[in-house]
């Protein structure tokens, strides 16, 4: 009688869905095609990392490189011993940190605004906004415009004309529309006034979007390179890319040039020396991307549902 009791008060557990055999079949198959997408997109970056630590005679035989053959640190002696390296991670930094900073409160600053019905020509300057998306006045244009704005061979020239994104304007635009109007009225009625709203209760609430839009602004200074070639002459202001792009397409007369022989070193050459650029540039963003990347998918997943 009990057992009764207990089976009644306590249903028994539901009993688990049955997958088909072709579902099971179906999952396999997608975690073996995303593990090899995986391995695909992976290797390459790998490959150069392995044959940067590899001796000059293995580099030069090529093949696959999935460990060290013949490990050596040379090579990375070697590209620290270039002084352009170290003035370049100045440059890349200083404009990723101001320009991620600035540009993400201009954007905000831009974008909140354009989320209220009450501000006046709202629609006209969101046509304007979407039009920069569409057309663009060209390099020759905004070269002539940097000139002409005393930025040219200053760094300022590297943060300022990439200020600010339509694309990334509308994703803010997008979640402040999200906010409640009434959180806005109540604080209105205690006295604050737009600007006060807007630093105390908006951006606190923005936090998420704000890392996703930094995240944006982040890798996007740091992969610049073509606004070096367009606006900086002195190789002292160069940014880190435009450096490696140099080593790259001229590794032998660009590491001569910074007063590193390479042919003076006993295991480097022109193939490792190129891999271990391209590791040194590439790592740190890698390193600070996987903190924030929860943030860049919430960030899409907004742009993506919102109007």
């Amino acid at each position: 009688m009990a057992k009764a009791i207990d089976a009644m008060e306590f249903p028994a557990k539901k009993n688990k869905i049955k997958t088909s055999t072709g579902e099971k079949i179906f999952t396999v198959f997608n975690y073996a095609f995303f593990t090899l997408l995986c391995l695909l997109m992976l290797y390459p970056f790998w490959h150069v990392l392995m044959q940067s630590l590899s001796s000059m005679e293995e580099a030069l035989k090529g093949g696959v490189f999935l460990y060290p053959k013949g490990f050596n640190l040379d090579t990375y002696v070697s590209v620290f011993k270039n002084p352009q390296i170290y003035s370049g991670f100045g440059t890349t930094i200083f404009a990723t940190v101001v320009g991620s900073v600035l540009g993400t409160l201009v954007t905000a600053m831009t974008a909140y605004p354009l989320s209220k019905t009450r501000l006046r020509g709202g629609k006209i300057i969101m046509v304007l906004v979407l039009f920069t998306m569409i057309f663009n006045a060209g390099m020759i244009p905004n070269y002539l415009l940097i000139r002409n704005l005393g930025l040219y061979d200053n760094r300022w020239a590297l943060v300022l004309p990439m200020l600010v994104s339509a694309y990334n304007c509308i994703i803010m635009k997008s979640f402040f529309l999200s906010i409640p109007e009434s959180l806005e009225e109540s604080a209105r009625i205690d006295g604050a006034n737009d600007m006060r709203i807007f630093f105390s209760i908006i951006l606190p609430l923005s936090k998420a979007t704000i890392a996703t839009i930094l995240l944006f602004n982040a890798v996007m200074y740091w992969n610049d390179y073509f606004s070096t070639v367009l606006y900086i002459q002195a190789t002292d202001k160069w940014s880190l890319q435009a450096v490696l792009r140099n080593m790259l397409t001229n590794t032998q007369q660009a590491m001569q040039a910074a007063g590193v022989n390479v042919r003076a070193q006993s295991n480097t050459n022109a193939v490792t020396i190129k891999a271990a650029s391209i590791v040194v540039a590439t790592v740190p963003i890698l390193v600070v991307y996987p903190f924030v990347q929860k943030y860049f998918v919430k960030g899409v997943m907004i742009g993506g549902v919102k109007g």
